[in-house]
């Protein structure tokens, strides 16, 4: 795909109905995101039923209250570091995440980890749809098909929409659910939402801890692919600092607390279903506070969907544009959308795991096939071009990024490969795997961060021989380029 002013939607006032752009530049005049939107984005992000669940994981593995804490607070903050970082690059390029990836991966090369990253997107939608169902069958009693259905159709619709109502959405869902979780929780710690102590015998082991560690982690580093496309309309002077302080602040904060709880509703309710342990605390403080809790926390769920589907359909697009170039359209944005929710609904109706299980190995491969395509991309934006990129030869195959980029390719290879040895599958279905290594280790898993490591490493390495001085020749002519047609949009002003 190739930029000229003609394929440049004119910037309209006002807020569309449905968003205009996809996997193409945002110009500067078109730049009306602010920052502090992002907080509240990324908080209500986390603020659902999805996290409850993760704070399960260490309990079922006989991790004490105390330890899951610990584990829970180091892994989503580490992972939202990662998280973080990336949003600081839609301001600068005013691109969706994947579309700059083809700087290190190569115009058709990035197919690799988009495909990976498609995987990310339906396996969440997936997982949502099973823990929607699930949870609302278990609170009141609805028939989970249904529950599926209607989540689907919705979430659909607010892709359709797109990146401002997104926005708008998970705002006002926040002011409202805010409040309630707040007195919820004020609940637990004076005692008023019940709990006793169990009769299991909770403690400390590592492998337990690093399950805990790696599933807090891998839920924000799964945010990485697609952050950015939620700040490429904040304008290019936006300093990168203060976008990662804000991402940073949203999504680490309800992550830790939503974890926590789910982790004190597994330990002191023996709940087995975050919505329902949500229900009977909320429930036992006051009358309905838990129902309406509950309902809150599976609407902000099923709005993430919302931001999942986007983020698929970009991913989508970008894979198509990397082997056939297309015009992005709002048609086209639409037929992705509502493919991608048929494929996961049809995915979502025949998985019948529990909860826990569902969310465990849905993360952990996730967190295995992402970190390779993370740690090539941040070494490459911060230590190696630091920024600079030639943004139109972005979407050209004869660019200065060429068609395979084989040092990010191979970075990816390496790391992947280097995590082999170390990765401790969950059971998926009658399968699981544990790596040599990791059963030399007694089973913890440190797969993703000897990945996260090997890659970044192979990727720096490779780098040196890169020719960043024509690189800078490339980037003044597409500047100058983009400059023109952003000028032939507003008429020459």
């Amino acid at each position: 795909m190739t930029i000229e002013a003609s394929d440049l939607p004119k910037a309209r006032p006002g807020l569309p109905l449905i968003e205009v752009r996809s996997i193409d530049w945002v110009p500067d005049n078109e730049r009306h995101g602010k920052l502090w939107h992002q907080t509240p984005l990324w908080f209500l992000g986390n603020f659902q039923y999805f996290s409850i669940p993760i704070g399960f994981i260490g309990p079922s593995l006989g991790l004490s209250l105390g330890w899951t804490i610990v584990a829970s607070i180091l892994g989503i903050g580490v992972g939202t570091v990662f998280m973080a970082f990336h949003a600081s690059q839609g301001p600068t390029m005013g691109l969706p995440q994947m579309i700059q990836s083809r700087a290190q991966f190569g115009y058709r090369g990035v197919v690799v980890p988009l495909l990976a990253t498609l995987f990310t997107y339906v396996a969440f939608n997936v997982v949502d749809t099973v823990l929607l169902g699930d949870g609302l069958s278990n609170s009141f009693g609805w028939n989970p098909a249904v529950i599926a259905i209607v989540a689907a159709l919705g979430a659909a619709a607010l892709a359709i929409f797109g990146h401002d109502w997104v926005h708008k959405a998970f705002r006002v869902l926040l002011y409202v659910s805010l409040p309630l979780m707040l007195i919820l929780t004020i609940g637990v710690l004076t005692g008023h939402a019940g709990g006793t102590d169990s009769s299991v015998q909770y403690g400390f082991n590592w492998g337990a801890f690093m399950a805990q560690f790696a599933a807090a982690a891998a839920y924000n580093i799964t945010y990485a692919p697609y952050v950015s496309d939620y700040s490429r309309y904040l304008p290019s002077r936006t300093r990168s600092g203060s976008v990662i302080a804000a991402v940073f602040f949203g999504a680490s904060s309800s992550a830790i607390w939503l974890i926590i709880l789910g982790a004190w509703l597994s330990i002191r309710l023996g709940a087995t279903d975050g919505l329902a342990g949500l229900q009977l605390a909320g429930n036992t403080v006051f009358v309905h506070l838990g129902d309406a809790t509950a309902l809150l926390s599976a609407l902000a769920l099923a709005a993430t969907m919302g931001m999942n589907a986007y983020g698929g359909m970009l991913t989508v697009l970008t894979t198509i544009d990397s082997v056939r170039p297309i015009t992005p359209t709002r048609k086209a944005r639409v037929i992705t959308i509502l493919i991608l929710t048929a494929v996961w609904y049809l995915i979502a109706s025949t998985i019948t795991s529990g909860a826990v299980s569902t969310v465990f190995s849905a993360l952990t491969l996730m967190l295995y096939v992402l970190v390779p395509w993370t740690a090539t991309n941040l070494v490459d934006y911060f230590l190696v071009r630091k920024g600079h990129y030639a943004i139109t030869d972005l979407f050209t195959p004869t660019g200065i990024y060429g068609v395979w980029a084989w040092r990010g390719l191979l970075s990816f290879a390496i790391g992947l490969a280097a995590e082999i040895p170390f990765m401790v599958l969950p059971q998926i279905g009658s399968w699981s795997y544990t790596g040599p290594l990791a059963r030399a280790l007694d089973g913890v898993d440190v797969a993703w961060l000897v990945g996260l490591l090997v890659t970044s490493v192979a990727y720096f390495l490779l780098s040196r021989s890169l020719d960043l001085t024509a690189e800078r020749a490339a980037q003044a002519r597409s500047d100058e380029k983009l400059g023109r047609e952003e000028a032939a949009l507003t008429g020459g002003h």
